[in-house]
């Protein structure tokens, strides 16, 4: 999907990157961040620049780089000013050796020292050859700054510079950047918030090789999901297509057809329903007033009206079917009515052509389905389908908003604001 270039603007970002092969990422994940609209400064350990020089990330971040050769206290070119000028702290890759004098508070580097004097919550992504993080030692530290105001991202299995395959390898820049934005992003209102999400085209089958669908393609459904997590929602995704660069800690269910759609919604809407605590009792004030906090949906899937009546095991075979092959339809089952809303702020969506009844049709879905709102999306043809930008009215009981046409992720955070308001309606 695509980021939209304010993203991040005005946030003020601090890269530490240390001594690791995989700091060649970091300039990757310092372009993102840029490109978002953050504001970046990078401070490096020495043996960070045994790899990569400090020109380099001047270059892409238009910032000096802090090192341990040109702190300066006549400027605010030091550990203390430039961590109090940061809103995230975020270091990538951090070797085995910077994991270890982390979780010991050592700060014989600047680096380090920036690391100690930050107060806030700060983000590690390690990297570090398979053995050396497997190392129970170095699991003990993970496991220390986890309790430290630090948040991990994962490494993962592949290949590694040592030539071995195995875990060690630091997160891809785009999920240490999604980690960073949910960081900077998330508010208290939909923080923990329980939302279900649905998307994409079912897949209804005519026999093992034949289905009938449509052109949705779930880029809506993901992007409202992406929102949803930087947002700091327990957000689970059910949908039959994902984008690409997707955050990896979301939850997703890959669904085909509208029954397993139904099934695996239904069982959301009842988890959600139920919370995620199971012992009241035990509960902290802080707890009862997340699961006090009323779930969302967000019924963005393009379900079919009509599926195949008889649909055959196998493969229909062209000379048994012969020169006409009448295909039987059955109407389908209406998954947005028959949920059980109660209790749950429900978003529809609507795809019309017809411009001049889309209004109509949508506030008539509004009230025929129970619904909260429905965010209608008035299309020209099939080839308005797969776009990575959109155009939405937002229709509501009391009035209608018009979403101007922005790529997708920007258009989601926008339905976001207009759902949060029905909350207090």
């Amino acid at each position: 999907m695509l980021i939209p270039e304010d993203l991040l603007k005005n946030k003020k970002i601090l890269l530490g990157v240390t001594g690791s092969i995989a700091v060649y990422k970091s300039l990757e994940l310092a372009r993102l961040f840029i490109k978002a609209g953050a504001d970046v400064k990078v401070v490096m350990s020495e043996s960070a620049k045994k790899f990569i020089t400090p020109l380099t990330f001047e270059t892409i971040t238009s910032n000096q780089v802090l090192d341990d050769t040109n702190e300066s206290w006549v400027h605010d070119h030091n550990h203390i000013k430039t961590t109090e000028w940061a809103d995230l702290f975020v270091i990538a890759p951090a070797t085995a050796n910077t994991v270890a004098k982390l979780a010991n508070a050592i700060a014989d580097n600047m680096l380090l020292q920036c690391a100690l004097a930050y107060p806030k919550t700060k983000i590690i992504a390690p990297s570090a050859n398979t053995n050396m993080i497997n190392n129970p030692i170095t699991q003990a530290n993970l496991k220390m700054l986890k309790i430290a105001n630090y948040e991990m991202v994962d490494t993962q299995t592949k290949e590694l510079a040592c030539k071995t395959t195995g875990d060690g390898a630091m997160a891809e820049p785009i999920e240490i950047f999604w980690h960073s934005a949910k960081a900077l992003l998330q508010n208290d209102f939909y923080k923990d918030r329980m939302v279900m999400v649905t998307g994409g085209g079912t897949i209804e089958k005519i026999d093992d090789v034949r289905y009938i669908s449509n052109f949705s393609s779930g880029k809506m459904a993901s992007s409202l999901t992406t929102a949803l997590y930087c947002m700091g929602a327990d957000v689970n995704l059910i949908s039959t297509k994902f984008e690409d660069n997707l955050p990896l800690d979301i939850h997703t269910i890959d669904v085909q057809n509208s029954d397993e759609m139904m099934e695996y919604l239904s069982d959301s809407v009842r988890i959600a329903k139920k919370g995620k605590l199971s012992k009241p009792t035990l509960m902290s004030s802080e707890q009862i007033h997340l699961i006090q906090k009323k779930p969302y949906l967000f019924m963005a899937a393009a379900v079919s009206d009509y599926i195949p009546k008889f649909p055959q095991d196998g493969k229909l075979k062209k000379d048994m079917l012969g020169d006409e092959f009448e295909l039987s339809l059955t109407k389908n089952i209406d998954i947005l009515n028959s949920i059980d809303k109660d209790g749950i702020i429900t978003v529809g969506f609507k795809a019309e052509m017809d411009e001049k009844n889309a209004e109509s049709n949508a506030s008539k879905m509004l009230e025929s389905k129970n619904l909260d709102a429905v965010c209608l999306n008035v299309l020209k043809d099939s080839s308005s389908f797969g776009s990575d930008t959109n155009k939405i009215e937002f229709i509501s009981a009391k009035k209608i908003e018009s979403i101007p046409h922005a790529d997708k992720l920007s258009v989601a955070f926008e339905i976001l604001e207009h759902a949060q308001r029905i909350a207090s309606e």
